[in-house]
């Protein structure tokens, strides 16, 4: 019953499960805490989270880290609290940055938070003998006598020593399915991967009773991860709104709301009825109650600015049914005239925060962005990332590339496809009309397709939200780590957990989207503005 460490990679596609399996796998074999370590990131870790305790299982969050000049060196960090979790945040964070990112050197810092594990010993040569640190053994054929070395250091130094069982694929045979993300990720064919990319084929999900023979020989390795185990205790507090507070609110934040939402109201209703009046008392209640003040004045904020600015924008969606939200001008629809209610919008039932989306001029919207940066910190605001999945057609492609298809052949199948989950590929002739004349019974295509539904919905990369952006109210490293996106060139930075993690986290989301009719709009009032 010991902590495993799952090295479920997402940018590197390594990884060869979902979360839902690991889990039942767990469930299975009676395990009571688990590990999730993705490699130099925790892409997975909230939804990891989230599951483990749904389940009950205790859930060990951490990181693999390898070092940027030899990847093969690698250490792991776990969170021993709250306070571990932003420190291993920022490790990635500097990891994913830091073009000087130096892995020894992170070694020998102090880090009173996190538990550190590796099985390199010239790192544990280096180590901080402060930090709590564990030396890592793995028992597979081929690291038998690599293990035993690695043992006798750790007893001269008197350095502790912890079983650990990296996880790439559940079962033996899904050692395939690690091949081939590996394949796809090095834009080459399965036949021509090179072995020292490939994780050892003993790396999957063993049942405790295995681990107990592989390790008879040095039980207190198996102890140590229980006692690891009992002092990782990391409560992320999900569903805990974590809003930043509004700077310019005085003499506090409601007597400022509450004054500019009357100012606002008195402006669109100079003859309010006792009706208007008690709708508003309402929402502003409700608001209240909810502790969503400051969501409403930053928005609010960000308003201000384009007016201020010139610029054209819109606020959109279920917003408009809130008459707050209409006498802040964040929208411009009057709610009761048209029938709308606010119940829609926000209610003291809701699970989630408020969503006001903003729309503002393709030409323009980075401009607001950037105002969002300057006005809280570039410590506390990032953009949100979009995890990329493989559907149908993207498998497919992908999966036949690594069996060494041309793409012009490829394009003869793939363009049948539709737009739908991989998981519909075995059956794809049946389910969809266009697909009809697909015949995947023959080889290599009917192994290129069972694969390719294999990998459904696995993680492909990341991308970055259309307009999502987070503000947080200490820095953003606190509650997750960042990267550069996709194309490094551009300098963008994203969070790596996705929208939906950030909301489990209940941290403050604002969508300030782009809209081209509203450049054509703001051109041709410009236009008729200068000949008029």
């Amino acid at each position: 019953m010991i902590p495993l460490h799952i090295h479920s990679n997402f940018s590197l596609l390594t990884g060869t499960f979902r979360i839902d399996e690991l889990i039942k796998k767990a469930q299975e074999f009676n395990i009571h805490a688990l590990s999730l370590t993705d490699t130099n990131g925790m892409y997975g870790i909230i939804n990891f989270y989230k599951q483990c305790v749904e389940s009950g299982i205790k859930p060990i969050l951490g990181c693999y880290i390898n070092d940027s000049s030899d990847e093969l060196k690698y250490t792991i960090f776990l969170a021993k609290n709250q306070h571990g979790f932003g420190d291993i945040c920022r490790i990635i964070t500097s990891r994913k940055l830091d073009e000087n990112f130096d892995l020894k050197t992170i070694l020998k810092e102090y880090h009173p938070n996190l538990i550190i594990i590796t099985p390199v010993i010239e790192y544990l040569k280096i180590i901080n003998p402060q930090n709590q640190f564990y030396a890592e053994l793995i028992r597979t054929k081929k690291q038998k006598n690599y293990t035993t070395e690695l043992y006798s250091l750790a007893k001269e130094k008197k350095i502790k020593v912890v079983a650990t069982n990296p996880v790439y694929f559940l079962n033996q045979e899904d050692f395939i399915i690690h091949k081939l993300l590996r394949a796809i990720d090095e834009n080459t064919t399965i036949a021509n991967l090179k072995s020292e990319i490939v994780v050892d084929p003993e790396f999957y999900f063993r049942p405790f009773k295995e681990l107990e023979k592989l390790f008879r020989d040095i039980p207190d390795a198996l102890v140590e991860s229980e006692e690891i185990a009992e002092q990782c205790n990391v409560n992320l507090n999900i569903g805990d709104y974590k809003f930043p507070h509004y700077p310019n609110a005085k003499p506090d934040s409601f007597t400022f709301f509450y004054k500019i939402v009357y100012d606002g109201f008195n402006r669109k209703y100079p003859k309010a009825t006792f009706s208007e009046k008690e709708r508003l008392e309402k929402e502003i209640e409700v608001i209240t109650s909810l502790n969503f003040i400051d969501y409403f004045l930053i928005v609010w904020d960000i308003v201000q600015e384009a007016k201020r600015r010139g610029i054209l924008y819109i606020g959109r969606g279920s917003a408009a049914n809130s008459m707050v939200a209409y006498c802040l001008d964040l929208t411009q629809i009057e709610p009761i005239r048209n029938n709308l209610f606010f119940e829609r919008f926000l209610n003291k039932a809701r699970s989630s925060p408020p969503d006001v989306d903003l729309d503002f001029s393709w030409k323009e919207r980075d401009e607001m962005i950037k105002y969002v940066f300057e006005k809280y910190g570039y410590e506390n605001v990032a953009m949100i990332s979009t995890h990329v999945t493989f559907r149908a057609r993207s498998a497919f492609r992908e999966v036949a590339k690594a069996f060494g298809i041309s793409d012009a052949e490829i394009s003869n199948y793939s363009k049948k496809i539709p737009w739908t989950s991989a998981k519909n590929l075995p059956n794809i002739a049946e389910i969809f009309p266009e697909s009809k004349s697909l015949d995947f019974s023959k080889e290599p295509w009917k192994t290129i397709v069972y694969l390719a539904s294999r990998i459904a919905n696995f993680p492909r990369h990341l991308s970055i939200h259309p307009g999502g952006i987070v503000i947080t109210p200490t820095k953003v490293t606190d509650y997750c780590a960042l990267e550069y996106a996709k194309n490094k060139g551009l300098g963008l930075i994203i969070t790596q957990s996705d929208m939906y993690s950030i909301e489990d986290l209940g941290l403050i989301k604002i969508d300030l989207l782009s809209q081209r009719s509203l450049g054509v709009l703001r051109d041709t009032m410009k236009m008729i503005k200068k000949k008029s």
